[in-house]
């Protein structure tokens, strides 16, 4: 039990858009999370974690102050809070997409706002405070800086001259539209530790186990697992067909002069890959998804 005491963390996982999308990580590196819509403290099939759902506007601050072991939030929060904290590792997804998002300095389609300086006392609405404010002064710029509450799409021009806000795909931006002046900020997401519990040899022995998890998980979200038959007479050409991230297994098939051919590849060369293959002589060719690939 004492054991167990000590191994166990306290983990902070995103609340909101990242909430749905961390889940389904967690879900393919082998972890069960589930909560209802009305609780903070999500269960998990381990019982070395204990889970909190947090804002990641927050998550970075909880970190730093030893209330939470560890927790996942983007970059753009750490750096928002001046958080010291250890980062684990860069986790590359996000709500929609494995891209990064950015926060961008965005003001209506028909504004004269075409550059930084031309914002010089303007009226701009966002949710990051003190990283639009380090922004202004980088450029040297005063202007009136006020936070959003949310909704900040909306509030140009009507009740503020531009906004700063994070956008993945930018199609929100355009639906109301905005259009880019400058991207302020590239974020991705982030695994990262209070820095006393990183030196806590069993927590983080624990959290280097869920680093290896979860980034294999992501890994493999790139790749399958694509398997074939070859006859001998066409072994050297399938097996030169078929890219691999070592080298292709080849097992002899039992009772005859075929073999079987095996090979972890990129999803996206799979269209053309088949095709070859195919053509090199290969039969019974089949594409399987991974959970999990670690390196």
């Amino acid at each position: 039990m004492e054991k167990q005491k000590k191994s166990s963390i306290v983990l902070g996982l995103p609340k909101g858009s990242l909430q749905e999308s961390t889940f389904a990580l967690f879900k393919r590196a082998g972890f069960d999370v589930s909560c209802s819509s009305r609780s903070y403290i999500p269960s998990i099939n381990d019982d070395e974690i204990k889970c909190r759902l947090l804002r990641p506007q927050e998550m970075s601050r909880y970190v730093e102050l030893g209330l939470l072991d560890a927790g996942i939030c983007g970059y753009d929060w750490i750096y928002e809070n001046g958080s010291d904290v250890h980062e684990i590792c860069e986790l590359n997804y996000s709500k929609a997409t494995s891209n990064p998002v950015r926060w961008v300095l965005a003001v209506p389609n028909d504004s004269k706002i075409k550059t930084v300086k031309d914002l010089a006392g303007k009226r701009i609405s966002t949710e990051a405070i003190g990283l639009t404010k380090r922004y202004l002064k980088q450029h040297g710029v005063k202007a009136d800086v006020e936070f959003s509450w949310g909704a900040t799409e909306v509030k140009a021009p009507e009740l503020v001259d531009a906004i700063v806000d994070l956008t993945e795909t930018g199609s929100s931006l355009r639906a109301n539209n905005l259009r880019i002046v400058d991207t302020i900020l590239v974020s991705t997401t982030r695994f990262i530790a209070n820095k006393a519990s990183w030196k806590n040899a069993a927590k983080r022995r624990k959290l280097e186990q869920l680093k290896m998890l979860l980034t294999g998980a992501l890994e493999a979200r790139r790749l399958v697992l694509l398997k074939c038959n070859a006859p001998s007479k066409s072994l050297g050409k399938v097996v030169a067909a078929m890219p691999a991230l070592h080298a292709p297994t080849v097992n002899a098939l039992h009772g005859g002069d075929w073999f079987a051919v095996e090979s972890v590849v990129e999803e996206k060369l799979v269209r053309d890959l088949i095709p070859a293959l195919t053509a090199a002589g290969a039969t019974g060719i089949i594409e399987l998804p991974l959970n999990k690939v670690i390196f």
